[in-house]
């Protein structure tokens, strides 16, 4: 018993310093991007990770959490600590499960069509609500990853932006996994162009308010590159353990 303790107070010892670090290497991508801290949006992905370290997290001050599958964040969900944190969708979703999260996230990340943009406007106004999406894009153009491709997005975002009960607040992207960080600044940098193009556009019920891009090994990269919001997982909570 005495171990078991002092094993969880060691997890939650090192989700701590994690924290700590991520916070301070924000603060100084942040700065080195002429911009403040408080400028950056820090989201923990939170996959395969129990409610009470996630809680543990937002009371050392994390603000928004996001969950990748729908099964897991039903599982959890009356378990987190939404009165302190918020709480969004970052995972391919399937139209047949847009209904089960409705209401239950304030923003989806990771809408890759217009069917699936449609199907949460069909939910939302049934629901009386209007849900925040980001859009995802695919800028490595891969064939195994959602996402729309960059010269589709003009004609999307306008189709998308018809829609009752949603709003498009930005865009998110994962590229591609890359041998350098000169190779992923490339991919970011396309992304930033891209989201400083559209916002240049001032398209009805569309505003560039996030470009959520950068995870756990590349969220400084991110930053510079002007990304607003970044998606730490294993970088706070450790190494997946998948089930």
């Amino acid at each position: 018993m005495t171990e078991r303790l002092s094993t969880g107070q060691h997890r939650l010892d090192d989700v701590r310093a994690n924290y700590e670090t991520i916070v301070e290497n924000i603060a100084k991508a942040a700065q080195r991007s002429g911009r403040k801290p408080e400028d950056i949006t820090f989201l923990a992905a939170t996959k395969t990770v129990e409610p009470e370290i996630i809680n543990y997290a937002i009371s050392l001050g994390l603000k928004k959490i996001g969950e990748n599958r729908v099964q897991e964040l039903l599982s959890k969900y009356d378990e987190y600590d939404l009165k302190n944190a918020d709480l969004q969708f970052i995972g391919h979703l399937q139209k047949n499960k847009v209904r089960q999260i409705i209401g239950k996230v304030s923003m989806i990340q990771s809408v890759d069509s217009v069917k699936l943009a449609e199907e949460i406007s069909k939910q939302s106004v049934k629901n009386d609500l209007v849900t925040d999406i980001l859009v995802e894009v695919n800028i490595g153009r891969e064939e195994n990853k959602s996402g729309i491709m960059e010269e589709q997005a003009d004609e999307i975002l306008a189709e998308i932006a018809e829609f009752d009960g949603l709003r498009v607040r930005g865009l998110m992207s994962v590229p591609p996994i890359c041998d350098s960080k000169q190779d992923i600044l490339k991919y970011f940098d396309k992304m930033y162009r891209m989201f400083i193009d559209i916002s240049g556009k001032k398209m009805d019920n569309i505003s560039m308010d996030f470009l959520s891009m950068g995870m756990s090994d590349d969220y400084s990269e991110a930053i510079l590159s002007g990304a607003n919001m970044i998606r730490v997982g294993s970088a706070l909570f450790g190494a997946r353990v998948y089930r």
